[in-house]
């Protein structure tokens, strides 16, 4: 199949555009707070958009796709966490944080544990959180690669990962976070108009309309209890904590112009998770699984019956069904949703080495601010290109760095939330106790029981040696407190 020029030329200038955004903004950022929190006065309806096209982004056009196409419209609980996240940090997180970081200007989600515990805990929060995002990072371009070798099959892997790296890498050196929020309130534009206008309509059209649909899937596919207590719970354990422990989400809060402009950025954030992007998601890659059930991939090798993998199914679907420029415009928006979270991703990934790890180490240097984060951005993005050659599981390198993450630093946030005096000592065994054990679960492919996932072990270990610590070191705690 090869790429119609018109096609290419409109997924060229989409290119081009978010480019431009870059270059726009390039003068505009003067300091460190520029670059890095947009000079903390952007509107709630940039943020909201900006939260949610990242946290969506890659994982709901590759990820989101594959749950419709292999249990249907239950897979849309999945975003449901998504909801849950927003709210819930909206109400308790955004009111505890806001004001300290307003006041000692703040950059990073370390830079918050830091206030609360000490220096020592801050740069462990930094090493964990810079390399879950490079895995964070790698993994968005590796699913836009999936997505355009799938959909332009001339375009191999390897060349559609450094296409779509350079591309998001170029934009977030140039522009900073102001780049990253508005290229993200684009495109999160474009794929909702793409999805409402275009993808879903023309889908359920050459489907043949409810009838067809219906006959062709087993009925608990249009059901929404399709899906198991164990999917459920790991979801919730998964996606959940990233919402208090996510250095996007953190930098986005900074960048508000005030507390009450963040809550409702993540009531918006919230509200367009669940249920707008959850149940066109799985509609879409319920179409996908309908289309290949129909026999409509036969001619690209995929008979009905045939092994499939189930994230390729959406992108079959689309180069199958769309007609020349509306498979350009398609693309645009997939790629969009990818990009958005890359962008946002690699800005964190600096944020953390900047602010948190050459901040800690070396007070004072006389490099110019902006071009020390853009030579860090690149730097790092460079290496997440060259991860993302390397893997060939998108969801294996997103539960690695979703994992090492989660499970290492949502405990010590919560000490953070809930206690005047909570321990460093605590804090720091709890963040390597619970990473590693998630890491050692998945790596060594260990069975759990009830199919839970290693998350829960790791942060429940996290959570028990911090209770342990925090009461026995009270004394100690409180010293070594006051020495920093």
């Amino acid at each position: 199949m090869s790429i119609h020029w018109i096609d290419l030329s409109i997924f060229m200038l989409y290119l081009i555009a978010m480019l431009g955004v870059g270059v726009y903004f390039l003068n505009k950022n003067k300091s460190k707070d520029d670059y890095y929190v947009g000079g903390r006065n952007l509107s709630a309806g940039h943020v909201g958009l900006s939260v949610v096209a990242t946290d969506v982004g890659g994982g709901f056009s590759i990820g989101l796709g594959g749950l419709g196409f292999v249990m249907g419209l239950s897979g849309s609980w999945m975003l449901f966490t998504g909801l849950l996240g927003a709210w819930l940090s909206a109400v308790f997180l955004i009111p505890k944080i806001y004001s300290s970081a307003r006041e000692h200007s703040f950059l990073s989600f370390p830079e918050v544990l830091a206030f609360k515990y000490n220096k020592h805990v801050a740069l462990i929060a930094g090493v964990i959180s810079l390399i879950g995002y490079i895995g964070f990072t790698s993994s968005q371009i590796l699913a836009g690669a999936k997505l355009a070798s799938a959909t332009f099959p001339s375009i191999g892997i390897r060349d559609a990962v450094l296409i779509m790296g350079i591309i998001a890498v170029v934009y977030t050196v140039v522009g900073g976070i102001k780049a990253v929020i508005y290229t993200d309130t684009v495109q999160w534009i474009i794929l909702m108009a793409g999805l409402i206008l275009i993808g879903i309509p023309m889908g359920y059209y050459k489907l043949g309309g409810w009838e067809a649909i219906k006959d062709t899937i087993p009925a608990n596919f249009l059901s929404l209890a399709n899906v198991s207590f164990s999917d459920l719970f790991n979801w919730l354990i998964t996606i959940v904590p990233i919402w208090f422990v996510g250095m996007t989400l953190y930098q986005r809060i900074y960048a508000c112009k005030d507390e009450k402009t963040a809550k409702r950025a993540w009531r918006i954030a919230g509200l367009f998770e669940w249920p707008v992007m959850a149940f066109m998601g799985v509609i879409l890659g319920l179409f996908a699984r309908i289309a290949f059930e129909q026999g409509m991939f036969g001619s690209l090798g995929y008979l009905p019956g045939s092994e499939i993998d189930a994230e390729l199914g959406l992108p079959l679907f689309l180069s199958t069904i769309l007609p020349v420029g509306l498979m350009g415009l398609m693309m645009s928006a997939y790629f969009s949703a990818i990009m958005s979270t890359a962008d946002s991703c690699l800005m964190a990934a600096s944020g953390n080495f900047v602010t948190d790890i050459l901040g800690t180490l070396k007070k004072k240097n006389n490099f110019n601010e902006i071009r020390l984060s853009q030579i860090t951005t690149l730097i790092i993005g460079v290496l997440a290109i060259l991860l993302a050659t390397l893997m060939q599981s998108v969801l294996e390198l997103m539960l690695y760095s979703y994992a090492f993450m989660v499970s290492g630093l949502f405990v010590p946030v919560l000490g953070m939330l809930i206690l005047k005096k909570p321990s460093p000592i605590a804090a720091l065994f709890a963040m390597i106790i619970g990473g590693v054990t998630t890491l050692v679960l998945i790596v060594l492919h260990i069975k759990l029981p009830y199919g839970l996932d290693a998350n829960f072990f790791g942060i429940t270990l996290s959570a028990i040696t911090f209770i342990l610590l925090q009461n026995l070191t009270k004394k100690g705690g409180k010293l070594w407190h006051s020495s920093h």
